[in-house]
């Protein structure tokens, strides 16, 4: 995870006002509630309450997040696996509206050949951020995910889409695939919609399968379970 140093200050914060009260898995959620308040997306009331888990299940992430460069059905059966349908799944790739791409994420689709999916003029422009098709991991290498609205999150992602500047494979095939594309329309025109279903779905994530009770502990530190 990008920049935990951040939730760990928080908790340390916390930890000194009111020790072994507010979990990592809260402060992860309430930040995320509020990281998208500041980029001018929707009020989301979350609940609170979580534990932290007493293991760690680093091994189980690729199994449940989807890749960048996996079908569209694929991506629709992991999410529908946490009970999140097709409409909140389209919503919540919305969140690419903000945020950059690592250029070793993108060559795929423009060397040796452009993808024919992509904007001949948007190609030359990830061309221009990324010249190399065997980019430097370490460098600081990318392409904004919405040049338009860089740091909103808007429907500007899908108006995007329509017009054939999706940045990663998975982001065109919304656009594409029968099952999404119709929501991708409607989200492109009605930026209230599009806010809508991210809230609902948001809050189906972070609420799916929570620790509460005696299931785990609130941890004193996020990068490590409670000694015994």
């Amino acid at each position: 995870m990008r920049n935990f140093k951040y939730i760990g200050t928080i908790k340390e914060a916390l930890e000194s006002e009111c020790p072994s009260t507010v979990s990592c898995a809260d402060i992860v959620a309430l930040s995320a509630r509020d990281g998208i308040v500041l980029l001018r997306g929707p009020q989301i009331e979350m609940k609170t309450g979580r534990k932290d888990s007493k293991e760690s299940y680093v091994a189980e992430v690729d199994e449940f997040i989807p890749n960048h460069n996996d079908t569209m059905s694929l991506v629709l059966l992991r999410f529908q696996s946490i009970g999140i349908d097709v409409e909140g799944t389209v919503a919540l790739l919305g969140a690419h509206s903000v945020g950059r791409v690592h250029c070793l994420n993108l060559v795929n689709r423009l060397y040796p050949t452009v993808d024919p999916t992509l904007d001949p003029d948007y190609a030359q422009y990830l061309k221009s951020r990324c010249p190399s098709p065997e980019p430097d991991p370490k460098a600081v290498e990318y392409a904004r995910n919405d040049r338009d609205t860089p740091m909103v999150l808007d429907n500007m992602y899908y108006k995007h889409l329509l017009s054939h500047m999706g940045l990663l494979l998975v982001d065109q095939q919304l656009a594409s695939d029968p099952s999404t594309s119709p929501f991708v329309e409607k989200m492109a025109t009605d930026n209230g919609y599009f806010h809508d279903q991210f809230s609902r779905a948001l809050l189906l994530l972070s609420e799916n399968s929570p620790l509460t009770g005696d299931e785990g502990e609130i941890r004193k530190d996020c990068r490590y379970v409670n000694e015994n």
